[in-house]
Parts: structure tokens; sequence; C-alpha cells
């Protein structure tokens, strides 16, 4: 089993990969970050969701950060793939001195100089934009040591091919190129030809990303009441055999340890275990000793239990490829499964992307209140005690209440049997929930004091896709919107706020970071409070 220590990486990329939860490369990770490493031309054939952004990322990172010129420059189709591009390359150099910049059009090209001035390693760009700062001698590229021209496919059906071209010309003639695209036409071919050298040909197994027999469903979920959310969820479903999925070896202990204080029959599973311990925890699984396994990706390679009836990811898979390989651990031999995924404000994204590769329902769900899940547990108990009555073998509990029958009626004695039972099953409502106080907003709305305004190019409609968008709420929630030049106040109904607020309040919209809070009561006045302060 490969792992990213294999490629020898800078101790901080490696601090970082660690820390973003990647225990292990992907098959394309696998076999490009090496090439990469040594200075080779790479063209990558891969689906969407197969991991390729880090595939090469990885590699760009650890290489550069010496100096303020550009090292490495990335060119993509569009805006949004360049912004999720450099979010993923910002997480892979958290803790090594490397400086990305996205740059693409509808943002200030003001603030896109003024970063450029200011010294960046590593560009993520679209064709257009780019080509617009070497024409103003904003952007020089003749130090770059890397381009990478993703998803070149699209971007020569979207016409950028002399846009492209005109952009290599400004690179060094030595440098290393390297090409990812989904499929190969004879255009990105003829590109290839052209202006790559001696190139590394990786082309992954294009594999079946639809499980037929597996019902998927999703809960939003708030990031503090992840806990409190899974509980009800399994508490409503009848799980004989699950499998919950965590991101990161401490998430699974953690998670393990809570559950089995809830009183649930859980053990974990990662890679820090013992071959032995790992076998005692596989076997408790297989015999039904404990119901629910939490475990991460690669501790769960091999597992093969044919009657596992639920899979439920705690923390959202890094990518497709993931989400299909942990999904499929259940619905095996014909039969049907259940797949459950909790998605925060922040993952509703990765959440969409997933369902529109694998071209999967992935059903919403709210998240079970305690009176639900009172009334399904009460469903599950009537179906067991209609069960055992029916297999018999109950003589020596009818002497047990033999006297007691005498003293009370049968139906009461029955009821505080079930009682006993279920005790300590259901608990109290949760109250983790957020309370923003008073905020000025209309009756059912919380209104927020957002530091991006007009100044941004932003206009209400714009602000309510991009708001809708990044949380995962309907538009409908959002509603008035005093937009100024440096900051904007919005409206949100109570319900969708918490959504909102976690999503937007360290995120980025034209790529301008969003500082986003509760607004205070308007006083007097009522304005813009100086136009700095959130009232």
């Amino acid at each position: 089993m490969t792992s990213f220590v294999d490629f020898n990486l800078n101790k901080k990329v490696q601090e970082a990969i660690s820390e973003m939860g990647y225990e292990e490369p992907s098959p394309i990770q696998t076999v490009c970050i090496p090439l990469i490493m040594e200075g080779k031309d790479v063209i990558g054939q891969a689906q969407t969701g197969t991991g390729k952004t880090a595939a090469f990322g990885i590699p760009l990172v650890d290489r550069s950060g010496t100096g303020r010129h550009v090292q490495a420059i990335i060119l993509l189709p569009t805006r949004e793939l360049a912004i999720q591009v450099a979010g993923e390359l910002r997480r892979i150099a958290k803790f090594k001195r490397v400086r990305t910049l996205p740059i693409y059009g509808g943002q200030s090209i003001g603030h896109q100089i003024r970063a450029l001035e200011q010294g960046v390693h590593v560009v993520i760009g679209t064709p257009g934009r780019v080509l617009d700062h070497i024409r103003r001698g904003t952007l020089k590229l003749d130090q770059v040591q890397s381009v990478v021209l993703d998803e070149a496919d699209e971007m020569l059906d979207m016409g950028f091919i002399d846009d492209i071209e005109s952009i290599l010309k400004e690179t060094p003639a030595n440098r290393q190129t390297l090409l990812f695209s989904a499929t190969m036409p004879t255009e990105v071919r003829r590109l290839a030809n052209r202006y790559m050298n001696n190139p590394e040909h990786v082309q992954m197994a294009k594999n079946e990303l639809t499980v037929p027999l597996i019902d998927q469903y999703y809960y939003k979920v708030l990031d503090r009441n992840k806990l409190e959310s899974v509980c009800r969820i399994i508490d409503s479903e009848d799980v004989t055999l699950g499998i919950i999925f965590c991101r990161t070896k401490r998430g699974v202990d953690e998670l393990t340890e809570a559950l089995i204080s809830r009183g649930y029959l859980a053990d974990g599973l990662h890679g820090d275990l013992s071959q032995a311990q790992r076998d005692r925890v596989m076997k408790r699984f297989r015999t039904g000793d404990i119901e629910l396994l939490v475990a991460t990706d690669v501790a769960a390679r091999g597992i093969d239990v044919g009657n596992v009836t639920h899979v439920v990811n705690y923390d959202m898979p890094q990518d497709t490829e993931s989400y299909v390989h942990r999904i499929g651990r259940t619905g095996r031999a014909g039969k049907r499964g259940l797949a459950i995924t909790l998605a925060t404000p922040r993952e509703f994204k990765l959440l969409k992307s997933i369902q529109r590769d694998t071209k999967a329902i992935i059903e919403p769900r709210e998240v079970p209140s305690v009176a639900d899940v009172a009334e399904r547990q009460a469903e599950l108990w009537r179906e067991r005690l209609e069960r055992t009555t029916i297999e018999g073998g109950l003589a020596h509990y009818r002497a047990i209440l033999g006297k007691l029958v005498d003293e009370f009626d049968p139906i009461d004695l029955a009821a505080a049997a079930l009682k006993l039972a279920s005790a300590g099953e259901l608990e109290a409502e949760t109250t983790d929930t957020y309370s923003f106080g008073e905020t000025g907003g209309g009756s059912g709305m919380v209104r927020f004091f957002m530091n991006i305004g007009r100044s941004a190019r932003m206009s209400p409609g714009d602000l309510v896709r991009a708001v809708a968008e990044e949380s995962g709420v309907p538009t409908t929630a959002i509603g008035k919107i005093d937009i100024f030049d440096k900051f904007t106040f919005i409206e949100i109904a109570e319900e969708s706020a918490p959504f909102v607020y976690e999503s937007l309040r360290q995120s980025r919209i034209n790529g301008a970071r969003v500082n986003l809070e509760p607004a205070r009561p308007r006083s007097g006045g009522g304005g813009g409070g100086g136009g700095r302060r959130p009232y």
C-alpha cells in the first residue's frame, strides 16, 4: 500500500496533508506525484473526483516557495474551478511559505495587481484574465518552472486555444508541462504534441460510479450538532450492521468513545491499530457483537462483510471516488443498502459535486426530532415484542411474572418492562444551537452584517445566488438586502440562519474574503452605523 510518506515530501507539506485527512494517495496521485516530482511532463486522463487536483497540487507546492517570482501557473476554464483549486492549494500550503493567487474575470483587477506586486509563487487562473495581466505587464512568466492545463478539453471547447498558446509562449522552453483532461479529443492531442516534451501518459480506468441497490440520503447538519444529529439518525433507523466513516484517525477515536458512552455497541478501526487489534475488531463486527464500526477510508479497505445494512458518512469523503468506495460497503449480494451522508454548510458544494459526478439521486432528509425518534423507537420495540412472542420460549419469564400478574394489570407490566428496556435511549432535545439575539431583522428573520458590497462588483441578485450556492439554503430563505459600497446587510430566515453563518463566515465571494456576523439592532438613524460597524 502506497503512503504519502513514500514520496519524501517536505515535512510541512506532509503535515498539511495529514491535517486534511488524507491517509493514502488515490490511484492517480500514486502514479502522478512521483513523475511530477522528477520533473517529467505528464498527461493525466481521469474523470472528475479522482483526486487529480492534489495529484499536481502537492508536488507544485512541495517545490515552490523561494523568491517572490511566479514559479507555477495553473490554467482552468472557469472562475468557479479556479477558486476551488486555489482553495485546495492553500490547504496544502498551510504550513509552507507558498503564496497562491486565483485570478479570473469578474473580480477587481486592481486587487489582483496589488497581490501580484507583493509576490506570488503559484497563480491559478482563467486564460482570458491571465493573458490580460501578461499584456499589462503585471504578470511575468519568464521564471515559471511548471505549467498545468487543467480540464484541457473544456478549455478548448470554450475557445481558449489561442489564449493558451499565447500564454505558453511567455514561459521558458524548458518548463514542465502537465495536462489533465477527462477526454482526449484531437485538439487536446495536438496541443500536447506541440507543447509537451516526451510526456508520460497516465490513464485512470473509468469506474462505474453508481450502485443501483443503494438508497442514498443526506442530512444538512451544523458542525457543532453533528454528534447529536448522527445519534438521532441512528436511533430512527433499524441498523443491523453499520459502518460510520470519519476523515481522520483522531475523529474515529473521538466518535467511537462518544458513541460507546451513549450506550451504542461500537468500536473503531484505523491505521494505528496492530493487525491483532484490527482482527479482533473485525471479528466482533462480523459476529454482531458490535453494531457500529467507526473507520477511516484506509482502515475500511478490504472489509468484505455481506450484511452491512447502513453506511454513514459522518465526515464527507475527500472526493467522488472515495464516496463510491465507501457506500459500496453496503447493498452487496443483491441486498438493498442505505447510505447516509452528513453535510455541514461548508461541505454542501462538495456534496453537490459528488451528486453531479455520480449522477445519483441523493435525497435530502430532515434530522429527526426527539419526538420522531421516540415514535420510531416505539415502533421498533413493538416489532421486537411481536417477534419474540411468536418465537415462544417464554416459560421462564412467565414464572418470574407469576405473582406480579396477580397484583398488577398485565398491560401495565408490559409497559413498565418496555420503559426499562428503552431507558436512556432517548435524550432531551439539544440546546446547543445558535442564539443570534436581537439583530434588527424582520419577524422570523436574522439580520447579518457582511463586509462586502458594490465595490466587489456585487449586485443584490449576485449576492442572493452566491449565498444560496455557498450555504445550500433556498433563495426564498433570503429576505431584505441593503447593499452599500463597502458592506451589506442581509436578512435570513431563522431556520436557515445557522447554515448561512457557518458556511459564509470564512468563505470568499468573488475572491473577497467574507466577514459575516449578526447585526446589532438599528439605533435611531437606522443607517450603516458609520459604514464599518455591524449595526
